[in-house]
């Protein structure tokens, strides 16, 4: 018996949270500081986080910076003055929050986006970013050549777009260069007052708890609902077999 249809043609994929682990900001002291050769202990560490709690930080907070690259960069440099961080230490934290590399893709990623592109399902990234993501999933290569980046046929990035989530428009932006009805589009994202406005433009959402750990498995949860009945995680196959 064939498998069935899949439930939607498209899925989109927020990218930190969802496919990443966010960073958070001690990941991000202790790593500047390792970069820099300088004491990273957990007191050399809190001593920066300090700071930073001290300072105002309002505007980071704000996913309207991640519309344009020159004031996401600004924002962040006014948090780290008037935090007091001296100019090296300000600059190895923003290329390190800036590095995408540096965020670990879960475990369960390739054969997700893989048992989807093998379903006919196409693919999409929303994201509020400041930078690129295409070569770092083009990083990723498949066993037939392709990369992931192959996978992704619609790219929304806040800073290509000038706009951002919660702001349904950039959804808008993804269901036009779908060109599907939001009926047959599945959002998937982390967190619900972002992710969840894709559903302002009637895209189905699935929220899923933000990835803590790249080992972490959650992404069947996609497959569930896309191609049900047809995958299984490995550990729930084990333990059936059992």
């Amino acid at each position: 018996m064939p498998d069935p249809s899949p439930t939607f043609r498209a899925v989109l994929l927020d990218w930190r949270g969802t496919l990443v682990v966010a960073p958070t900001f001690p990941w991000l002291v202790e790593t500047a500081l390792h970069r820099m050769g300088r004491e990273a202990t957990p007191e050399a560490v809190e001593q920066v986080l300090v700071r930073l709690r001290g300072a105002d930080g309002t505007r980071v907070d704000s996913s309207a910076i991640d519309t344009d690259v020159d004031e996401h960069r600004a924002a962040y440099a006014e948090w780290f003055a008037a935090a007091g961080l001296d100019a090296p230490l300000a600059a190895a934290l923003y290329e390190v929050e800036s590095d995408v590399r540096l965020n670990a893709f879960a475990h369960d990623v390739a054969r997700t986006l893989t048992a989807l592109d093998a379903a006919g399902v196409r693919l999409g990234v929303v994201s509020d970013i400041h930078v690129d993501l295409r070569p770092v999933f083009a990083d990723h290569r498949l066993d037939d050549g392709r990369t992931w980046a192959d996978l992704i046929e619609v790219w929304a990035l806040s800073f290509e777009l000038g706009v951002a989530k919660p702001d349904p428009a950039i959804f808008a932006v993804a269901l036009d260069r779908l060109g599907l009805p939001a009926a047959d589009v599945l959002m998937v994202g982390d967190r619900g007052a972002w992710d969840g406005a894709a559903a302002d433009v009637g895209i189905t959402t699935l929220v899923l708890p933000p990835l803590a750990s790249p080992a972490q498995e959650r992404l069947h949860r996609v497959l569930d609902l896309v191609l049900p009945g047809q995958h299984r995680p490995a550990a729930d196959a084990l333990r059936t077999a059992g």
